[in-house]
């Protein structure tokens, strides 16, 4: 219940990164191919609590390049997770949070390119966002390298994730990952989703951004490192 308060605590006031910090750190304690599922549908849900605002900033022939690309990391993702162990996908998580974390302190400068760019977003935030629930780093690079305004970015990136998550709920039902049985847990962690959610929400916060980043950026690196020792 800690783990999903401060998680949507973080979306709450962020508008991203429950799945980053929930996922890893609930998996030291269930399974990926509950908790990956769970959280999946814990953001959807409060997605849809909160809805799409500005539709009208929506950069959908941006984000049309995206779709069929991340379709294909999808399947090849309810793939892997039927072929590799449990510890297998487990490590690679471990590692995937650890790189990500090392990423966000990085001075990157500011990209722009192409639509050619949405192959490698669509393809990898299809195919980590089904696998470890966390893909929407990929898609938000992306819609940076189009440059796009940061209203447009904000409303672009919501409503791809409703279509994104849609897919990736699909997919796990019908691969049998997604069913009745998970009922009592969902039921169990969304309260305390929906708790930090709200909180989150209320929160005007004097934090710095660069302070943010450093604080989100540590948890994922103690979670990476427990996954991978505990794996």
């Amino acid at each position: 219940m800690v783990i999903l308060f401060i998680a949507y605590l973080v979306r709450g006031i962020a508008g991203f990164g429950s799945g980053l910090i929930a996922i890893p750190l609930l998996a030291l304690f269930h399974p990926l191919t509950v908790v990956v599922p769970l959280v999946v549908l814990l953001d959807y849900l409060g997605s849809a609590a909160q809805g799409v605002k500005n539709r009208s900033a929506i950069a959908w022939k941006e984000l049309l390049p995206l779709m069929p690309f991340t379709l294909v990391g999808c399947v090849l993702a309810l793939y892997v997770f039927k072929q590799i162990d449990s510890d297998g996908i487990t490590q690679a998580l471990g590692w995937f949070i650890l790189v990500f974390a090392v990423y966000q302190l990085l001075p990157i400068p500011d990209l722009k390119g192409s639509r050619i760019w949405a192959v490698p977003a669509g393809f990898f935030g299809g195919l980590v966002g089904t696998l470890f629930g966390t893909g929407g780093p990929f898609y938000m690079i992306y819609l940076n390298v189009r440059g796009l305004e940061k209203q447009s970015t904000r409303a672009s990136f919501a409503t791809y994730f409703f279509i994104d998550g849609s897919v990736r709920l699909a997919g796990f039902a019908f691969v049998g990952m997604l069913g009745l049985s998970l009922l009592p847990t969902l039921l169990t962690w969304l309260p305390a989703a929906a708790l930090g959610l709200f909180a989150g929400g209320k929160v005007h916060t004097g934090i710095s951004n660069n302070t943010f980043k450093l604080f989100i950026s540590l948890l994922l690196v103690f979670s990476g490192y427990q996954l991978l020792t505990n794996s």
